[in-house]
């Protein structure tokens, strides 16, 4: 597996998941096709000016085009000042493969080893079993259940959180 950044050719990834009720189930259902190119666009721009890491997934190194998902860390401000979150998503056909915690984990690493971001913060829903396991399994701290907007839908969340630079010392 390899982490690559996003680029304005990933619309078709992006719509995959972000477009699918599958893969959106957890999330509030699917998002409109319309906006994903635009979001690609921003996106691809925020991970080449570094803002944020948004990594697609890549599973096999042989075949460099196929993506089985993403995994981001990002700021952004809250009523408490800014915030490091983590978010990942993986497509059915990749699933049950432990590409998502190896890819979470990754980045954590990269974290830490730059020691960049600070606490990091992971909102799964909670009855996404899959996304709490993955932050349960690599350290990462429950602070407590809460109510969490995405795409303007109110979803509730588990919140965890990692301190890559304390918490991933010895790893």
């Amino acid at each position: 597996m390899r982490l690559r950044d996003v680029t304005v050719d990933d619309v078709d990834a992006y719509v995959r998941m972000r477009c699918d009720p599958v893969m959106m189930t957890e999330l509030g259902g699917p998002l409109p096709r319309a906006g994903m190119v635009d979001k690609v666009r921003r996106d691809a721009a925020d991970a080449a000016a570094d803002r944020a890491w948004i990594k697609m997934i890549v599973p096999h190194a042989e075949a460099p085009d196929v993506v089985a998902g993403h995994v981001t860390i990002w700021s952004h401000e809250t009523d408490d000042g800014p915030l490091s979150e983590i978010g990942w998503m993986v497509l059915p056909a990749f699933q049950g493969r432990g590409l998502g915690k190896r890819a979470v984990r990754a980045l954590l690493v990269r974290a830490r080893d730059e020691d960049r971001w600070g606490t990091v913060h992971a909102f799964p829903a909670t009855s996404n079993g899959p996304s709490n396991g993955i932050c349960r399994s690599l350290g990462f701290r429950y602070v407590t259940e809460l109510d969490v907007t995405f795409a303007d839908r109110v979803l509730r969340s588990n919140h965890w959180a990692i301190t890559p630079r304390t918490d991933l010392a010895g790893h």
